[in-house]
């Protein structure tokens, strides 16, 4: 497939990108100054938002993270860098949405100013002079932001795969299965709500964080969500990975929900797939990588899932968080097992789309250092529309309905950041 790749604008650009301390900065999501067109990547109070387009980038193909890297290299190229602090995230900084297939259109932006908390440093980079005439906000990252909107009244509809298409596909997902064509397929479905006033993202993000405090809250290009799913990190030749895969609730299984889940058969399956195909991965890349034997749970404010975290040196020459994170996509956690079996299921059983849902998504520094979770507990924001997705893994003994129930749930973090803001 050839790639579609765009660049704005198509000259280098030539700047200054300027690192200094903060002061603590407080809430980092509280500075986006606007309700749309912002970015942002934290958890638990760290991390980085930004605003501003110093450059933007957007490509398709199998090689889409190969040329964001490329051009994220170009773009650093042109810019004189001074760096008080040092720390991952500092200097000029690309947040990244990959698409999910190749068809999908992946997204890099390099915001002109970025507040963020790393290490032990609060700070600030600005990058170029600030031009008002194109809409960019005033160089002081500090200035009061606009009010919060709210969106008013919501209302929901099916998208392009509706519940009973997708226990429909979840049952010919199982019949493949058992015919021994696949180990395991993740399938997901879509639902449209609509508000009566454009979404305000910023409303969104601090209502996830605040309920999800240990998921990464992301904002790049309308892509807003919580995901409980990190899947690299790199400092220096420092690697972690957070694999998660099998999934409860307490409607499902009572009170005893994570011991469930330790003994459930198809469920330690599904998570020792999305462990395997994230360990074969990275383990060439290292000289040392530590798989835990066996899951532990990760209780979450509406799910519980089965975790396992991944961690490892790499070797030699490292490779950068991007380029990582393009290996691994899609580990079996989101795709399936065998990956390339499983993708072509996917394209056949699911008659849509899925975009960047599913997808690395997260930042990259000059170093190479950077994090990207898996776009989960997500939803693309397009003025008063927000288009939800949730998948499920399946394996031969899944059931259709309690899969379509579990994609719900997964859903009801974005559902409640929209209703309990009307």
């Amino acid at each position: 497939m050839l790639a579609l790749v765009t660049a704005s604008p198509t000259a280098r650009l030539v700047g200054s990108a300027l690192t200094s301390r903060l002061e603590p900065a407080g809430d980092l999501i509280g500075r986006l100054p606007r309700p749309t067109g912002s970015v942002c990547f934290v958890r638990g109070g760290r991390g980085f938002v930004g605003w501003g387009v110093h450059a933007r980038f957007t490509t398709t193909g199998p090689d889409a993270a190969a040329h964001i890297q490329d051009w994220f290299d170009e773009v650093r190229a042109g810019l004189t860098v001074g760096d008080d602090v040092g720390e991952p995230g500092t200097g000029p900084i690309a947040f990244v949405s990959l698409g999910f297939d190749d068809g999908d259109v992946a997204v890099a932006v390099v915001p002109r100013v970025v507040v963020g908390r790393s290490g032990t440093s609060d700070f600030v980079t600005r990058i170029g002079p600030v031009d008002a005439a194109d809409g960019a906000p005033p160089a002081d990252p500090l200035s009061r932001p606009a009010p919060i909107r709210r969106p008013g009244p919501v209302s929901y509809a099916d998208a392009d795969l509706s519940v009973a298409g997708f226990t429909g596909a979840v049952t010919a997902a199982t019949e493949r299965i058992r015919r021994g064509e696949l180990d395991k397929v993740v399938l997901a479905h879509d639902l449209v709500a609509t508000a009566a006033q454009p979404i305000d993202e910023r409303l969104l993000l601090r209502r996830l964080a605040a309920g999800y405090p240990d998921c990464w809250t992301f904002d790049v290009e309308g892509l807003v969500g919580a995901s409980p799913e990190l899947l690299i990190r790199r400092r220096g030749r420092r690697i972690a990975s957070r694999v998660l895969a099998g999934t409860a609730w307490r409607e499902h299984a009572g009170d005893a929900v994570a011991g469930d889940l330790l003994h459930s058969p198809k469920d330690i399956a599904e998570h020792a797939y999305a462990v395997r195909s994230v360990s074969e991965v990275l383990a060439p890349a290292c000289d040392h990588l530590d798989v835990p034997e066996h899951p532990t749970p990760l209780e979450l404010a509406n799910l519980t899932h089965l975790s396992t975290d991944i961690t490892g040196r790499l070797d030699g020459y490292p490779p950068t968080a991007l380029e990582l994170a393009a290996r691994l996509h899609p580990t079996a956690a989101v795709g399936g097992s065998p990956t390339e079996v499983a993708r072509q299921a996917i394209r056949e059983l699911e008659p849509m789309s899925r975009g960047r849902y599913a997808a690395p998504v997260g930042w990259l520094d000059g170093r190479g250092d950077g994090e990207f979770a898996i776009a989960l507990r997500c939803a693309q924001v397009n003025g008063r529309s927000v288009r939800l997705m949730a998948g499920c893994g399946i394996v031969a003994d899944s059931d259709p309905e309690t899969e379509a129930r579990e994609a719900q749930i997964k859903m009801i973090p974005i559902r409640d950041a929209l209703e309990s803001a009307g």
